[in-house]
C-alpha cells in the first residue's frame, strides 16, 4: 500500500503520522502527500504552462534544446533520455531547469553541468515567472519533507540542512504522449528505474501512467491531482541513510491519453558526502549525480 500523509502534521510531528512515514520511507520508497501549501490553482497553471510550451511547433522549442548546449538544461526531444540501456530511448520529451548560482558562489566557476545556466524559451510568455517560482516554493516543501524525515529516522530535525545551502536541484516537466502505434516491448514513456538522487516531489495532472514496483514485485499504478504530491527517494539518499530510507524502481509504459507531470528532483550540494553514516567512505553526490546524467542523456553518451 503507497501511504497518503499530511505535511501539516507532519510539521507537528505527530506520532501517528511521523509513523506511517517510516513504514513508507523504509518499506514501499513512496508515498503521496497533502496539505503542502501550496495551491491547487498554482499546480495547475505551473502543469498547463508546459503542456502550452510541449504543444509548441519543434521548431521553437529547438531554440533551448539541451542537446546543443551539451548541458541539461532547456529542452530535450523525444527519445532524448535513456534511463535503462536494456531498453530503447523513452519517447517522453523533457523540461529541465536547475538552481541558479550566485556570481560570487564557490561553485560558479567551475564549470559544472549540475549548475548550468538555465536556458528559458521566449514563449509562453509567463513561462520563466511561472516555473522559477514553482521552484522556489517546491524546493521549500521538499526541504520540509526532508526534516519529517529526519525525525522519523531519529535524528536532529536540521541533519539535512546545510547540505542543500547550494542544492543540486532540478526542476522537470515530462510531456508524456499518447503511446505511439510502433511502440514495442522495449519502448516507454520513461523505462524502469530508480531516481539517482535524494528526494522527488512530484505534481501530476491526475492521468494515470506512474507505475511503482511494489515490494512483492508486482507493479502498482499511483496517481495524483494537482494539488497532492507524489513523494519517491533516490540512490543519494538511500546511500546517505544506509539503507533506512528506499529507493524504488518505477516506470510509465505510457497510454491512450498524454500526461503531463512535474518532478522536483530535490539534491544537495555537490561536495556533500552521501555515504552511509560512519562508514569511512566518501561518495559525493556531485560526482555521482553527473556519472548518472552521463549514463542517461543521449547527448551526454554521445560526448
Amino acid at each position: 500500500m503507497i501511504d497518503d500523509l499530511d505535511l501539516q502534521k507532519l510539521d507537528r510531528r505527530e506520532t501517528p503520522e511521523l509513523a506511517k512515514l517510516l513504514r513508507a520511507v523504509g518499506e514501499v520508497g513512496f508515498l503521496t502527500v497533502s496539505n503542502t501549501g501550496l495551491r491547487t490553482d498554482q499546480v495547475r497553471n505551473v502543469i498547463e504552462t508546459y503542456r502550452e510550451f510541449f504543444h509548441l511547433p519543434d521548431v521553437q522549442k529547438k531554440t533551448v534544446d539541451m542537446a546543443v548546449t551539451g548541458s541539461n538544461r532547456g529542452w530535450g526531444a523525444p527519445q532524448s533520455e535513456q534511463v535503462d540501456p536494456n531498453a530503447n530511448p523513452d519517447f517522453k520529451e523533457v523540461f529541465d531547469c536547475g538552481y541558479e548560482l550566485p556570481p560570487d558562489n564557490p561553485y560558479a566557476d567551475k564549470g559544472l553541468s549540475v549548475y548550468a545556466p538555465n536556458l528559458w524559451p521566449e514563449y509562453p510568455v509567463e513561462f520563466q515567472n511561472t516555473i522559477r517560482s514553482y521552484y522556489s516554493d517546491a524546493c521549500s516543501v521538499a526541504m520540509r519533507i526532508l526534516r519529517a524525515i529526519a525525525v522519523a529516522l531519529g535524528r536532529d530535525e536540521t541533519s539535512f540542512d546545510k547540505a542543500f545551502d547550494t542544492p543540486m536541484a532540478l526542476l522537470r516537466g515530462n510531456f508524456y504522449p499518447e503511446r505511439p502505434t510502433w511502440a514495442g516491448e522495449h519502448d516507454f514513456g520513461i523505462a524502469a528505474h530508480t531516481d539517482y538522487g535524494c528526494l522527488t516531489l512530484l505534481a501530476t495532472d491526475g492521468s494515470s501512467g506512474l507505475e511503482v514496483r511494489m515490494p512483492d514485485d508486482t507493479w502498482q499504478p499511483v496517481s495524483a491531482k494537482p494539488g497532492t504530491f507524489i513523494i519517491n527517494f533516490g540512490e543519494m539518499l538511500e546511500f546517505w541513510t544506509a539503507g533506512q530510507v528506499k529507493a524504488t524502481e518505477h516506470r510509465v509504459v505510457g497510454g491512450t491519453q498524454e500526461r503531463i507531470s512535474v518532478p522536483l528532483f530535490f539534491n544537495p550540494s555537490y561536495d556533500t558526502n552521501v555515504a552511509p553514516p560512519a562508514s569511512g567512505q566518501t561518495i559525493s553526490a556531485g560526482e555521482h549525480l553527473t556519472n548518472r546524467y552521463n549514463e542517461t542523456y543521449v547527448h551526454l553518451q554521445k560526448a
